[in-house]
């Protein structure tokens, strides 16, 4: 029997499960909602889609201001990842370290890091009249944003330090309200390509 010649291809799984992200005005809300201390570390989460444990984590020795980028040292292989921080994180990591004496970025009064800030968090969800909803879903919302406003996959996936494009694919569901937007692009597309002409009467 001949062997197939069709090589075997390897299918990427994507998880159909939804994943919870917030919209532009769930984020003002919560933004709102968040005391000040607060407020800083949800802004970190939603700028640079990195995990509750590495910003609670996260030292002066790792931001570089002059080069915009966090240093972050991955938990499995020890590797340092760069990750590049926008205008609103510089300014407001700046900011707080003007009246820091801790070497830690975020830190309770006596310098020492917060070691949770659930039930906060959970406070400012209440005011912010946001259900089912994870600390953890910030970074949803980072790469569901990302997607949204037309990054590819694969930078995505590097934003995030994920290993394996596969488990980027989860983020590749958007919004409706976006689906809507792409959808009234195409019709005006299209309306440039069937827009009725005038008949051209023919000669007798």
């Amino acid at each position: 029997m001949r062997s197939n010649p069709i090589p075997s291809v390897t299918l990427f799984k994507v998880d159909n499960k939804r994943t919870r992200y917030l919209e532009k005005e769930e984020i003002a809300r919560l933004i709102h909602a968040c005391p000040d201390y607060l407020r800083r570390i949800v802004l970190v989460a939603l700028n640079t889609g990195m995990r509750k444990s590495k910003i609670l984590g996260l030292q002066w020795s790792d931001v570089d201001f002059n080069n915009k980028i966090i240093y972050v040292e991955q938990t499995k292989n020890r590797e340092v990842r760069e990750i590049p921080i926008n205008d609103m994180i510089f300014k407001t990591l700046r900011n707080a370290k003007k009246n820091s004496k801790s070497s830690y970025v975020f830190c309770k009064k006596d310098g020492h890091p917060y070691g949770d800030i659930r039930g906060g968090f959970n406070n400012a969800l209440k005011r912010a009249g946001i259900r089912h909803f994870r600390f953890h879903d910030l970074r949803h919302t980072f790469a569901s944003h990302l997607v949204m406003a037309g990054i590819d996959l694969k930078t995505v996936q590097e934003l995030l330090g994920h290993k394996s494009l596969e488990m980027t694919m989860r983020y590749s569901h958007l919004s409706p309200a976006h689906k809507r937007r792409v959808i009234n692009i195409l019709g005006r597309h299209m309306d440039t390509i069937w827009t009725p002409k005038k008949r051209i009467e023919r000669k007798q």
